[in-house]
C-alpha cells in the first residue's frame, strides 16, 4: 500500500472540491497516512464532528477519508467565535509525527477493540 506524501496530498486538493472547510493551519502527514492505511483496510472509525461545512474535529480523519475514498460519517459539533476557514492550499502538511510510539499503540488498541479485530491485525495494515 502506497504511504501518503505531502505531493500526494496536495495534488488531490488541486485535483478535487473538498467539500468540508479546515480550520486547522496545520495537519500531521504520519497522521493522516495511518488512518489513510487503516480506513483502506475496513476499520472503521468514528465520526467526524462539523458545523454547517466547517470541520469541528476530526480533520485527519477526513482528509485520510477522501484519499481512501472511504465513507466517514459526520456528526454535528460546535464552533467557537474563535474558528476561522482555512482554505485547504493554505493548511500545512507537517513531516513531523506528531504522536508518539506510546499513543500510536494506544490508538491501535482503540482500533482494534472498535473493530472487535485483533491488535496484530490493525498493525499489519500499517505495514
Amino acid at each position: 500500500m502506497e504511504t501518503v506524501t505531502k505531493e500526494i496530498i496536495e495534488k488531490f486538493i488541486q485535483k478535487n472540491e473538498i467539500r468540508l472547510a479546515s480550520t486547522h493551519t496545520k495537519l500531521c502527514i504520519p497522521v493522516i497516512d495511518r488512518i489513510y492505511k487503516k480506513m483502506s483496510g475496513g476499520i472503521k472509525f468514528a465520526g467526524i464532528k462539523i458545523d454547517d461545512n466547517l470541520i469541528c474535529d476530526g480533520h485527519h480523519r477526513y482528509i485520510a477519508s477522501l484519499l481512501a475514498n472511504f465513507q466517514i460519517e459526520t456528526l454535528q459539533g460546535k464552533r467557537t467565535s474563535a474558528t476561522s476557514v482555512i482554505n485547504w492550499q493554505s493548511v500545512d502538511f507537517v513531516e513531523d509525527d506528531w504522536d508518539t510510539a506510546a499513543k500510536i499503540k494506544i490508538l491501535n488498541e482503540q482500533d482494534a477493540e472498535f473493530n472487535d479485530i485483533s491488535l496484530e491485525e490493525v498493525i499489519e495494515l500499517l505495514k
